[in-house]
């Protein structure tokens, strides 16, 4: 099969790298990629939003399926584009994608379906959102309704953060159109974890579960970011919480939205807080979690593709799916001074000297190829450092291990991460 892979991340690096694995694949190509990834693909040097220029290559050069990285295309409506166009391609369609384009729509869902999520409120008006924080207090939590790249969500320890918030996200549109609206929920405690599925009409397939450190600091300090690193299994999460959260969440989530006269087909991502009284949702994504996909596909023994095809055929709860037991442990390499103002075009050292095999790998997040032919940084997470181990102990010290050996000016990495599975 040739395939169309659209984005220029760390997730869609893993992508590549698990799909080329498959014996089904004749070609990869991947618009735009980034500097790592021409080892296992075609670097299209496409705009991931254009979709007429994407329709347009995937027609000409034979295209078998296309599988869709990040949500701004998906949120776009590009999977109803191939779809009209008779073009077979991964991921929900436009209604489906609103689970993440708009916080406030996945909230009535949640609401409506009794699925369970933080308490919350909606606003359109700055002074209304102040006025309902000094009614309930903080610590809470302040979200842009729209997309924000991962950063549009502020946890305010006070209520003067809080208006803070509200003034930066309404008034200073520091995310732009994404501060339209925000949602005000309440703050919850507990553990975090990360829960993707397969999805299609015949029901879905859970993944192995993940934890995330959005914080850029340790100790989960500072502002939130995009993802900081990630491991998988979460051991201090037990099964029957997980699978609470499936039942409890992924499918009653899937039903609702049929019920609303949506077919969810693509990956459902769930990022939960596991509280006292159980999990409960703090946000959907309509596609894989990035950084979280580099510790939950290496994981993956099953074939992709055949993942794929099974979806793209709706028969994903027949399958069966096969999982490495080892250990994953993704450190991110981020630009100084991200998630606020970096410098771009840092020279990368220490990528060939790394020794990568089936059990770490350096997957190339924010990097282009400079015209005198060196890695340069190109966005503000960098690099995703991920080492698979017997446990979780030994795949974050070879995780480490890699980092170590790898430079640029300003890089920054969390020297925590895995941390709370280990104490």
């Amino acid at each position: 099969m040739r395939l169309l892979v659209i984005g220029n991340g760390g997730r869609e690096h893993t992508l590549v790298w698990k799909l080329k694995q498959s014996p089904l694949v004749e070609e990869i190509f991947v618009a735009p990629g980034n500097g790592g990834m021409e080892s296992f693909a075609t670097c299209i040097n496409l705009n991931p939003t254009d979709i007429d220029e994407l329709q347009d290559f995937a027609m000409q050069a034979e295209i078998d399926m296309t599988i869709v990285g990040p949500e701004i295309p998906l949120i776009a409506g590009i999977v109803d584009r191939f779809q009209e166009a008779g073009l077979t391609i991964i991921g929900p369609n436009q209604a489906a994608a609103q689970i993440e384009g708009s916080k406030r729509f996945a909230k009535e869902l949640m609401e409506k379906y009794q699925i369970p999520t933080a308490r919350y409120r909606a606003f359109t008006d700055a002074n209304k959102a102040k006025d309902y924080i000094k009614i309930i207090g903080a610590p809470i939590v302040i979200k842009a309704d729209g997309l924000a790249a991962g950063k549009g969500v502020i946890v305010a320890q006070t209520v003067t953060e809080a208006e803070e918030a509200i003034h930066d996200v309404m008034e200073k549109r520091i995310f732009g159109e994404a501060g339209n609206e925000v949602v005000i929920e309440e703050f919850l405690v507990g553990q975090e974890a990360s829960l993707m599925a397969f999805v299609d009409s015949s029901g879905i397939q859970p993944m192995v579960i993940s934890q995330d450190h959005k914080p850029v600091y340790d100790g989960d300090q500072g502002p939130n970011t995009g993802g900081m690193g990630t491991y998988s299994p979460v051991p201090q999460i037990p099964s029957q919480i997980v699978e609470q959260a499936i039942e409890e969440i992924l499918k009653p989530t899937i039903a609702g939205l049929k019920k609303e006269g949506i077919q969810f087909q693509g990956i459902l991502y769930a990022g939960l807080m596991i509280t006292a009284t159980g999990p409960k949702v703090i946000e959907f994504n309509a596609r894989f979690g990035d950084p979280e996909t580099q510790v939950v596909l290496p994981r993956l023994k099953t074939d992709l593709l055949e993942v794929f095809k099974a979806m793209s055929e709706n028969r994903v709860a027949d399958l069966s799916l096969d999982w490495n037991e080892q250990a994953a442990v993704c450190v991110v390499m981020t630009s100084g001074g991200y998630p606020e103002d970096y410098e771009n075009g840092k020279v990368i050292t220490g990528l060939s000297s790394s020794v990568q095999s089936d059990q770490s790998m350096i997957f190339h997040a924010g990097t282009k190829r400079s015209e005198t032919g060196k890695v340069v940084t190109n966005g503000g997470r960098v690099l995703g450092v991920t080492a698979l181990g017997e446990d979780l102990a030994s795949a974050r010290e070879q995780a480490y291990q890699l980092v170590e050996q790898i430079h640029f000016e300003g890089a920054h990495y969390r020297t925590d991460i895995a941390n709370k599975a280990l104490k």
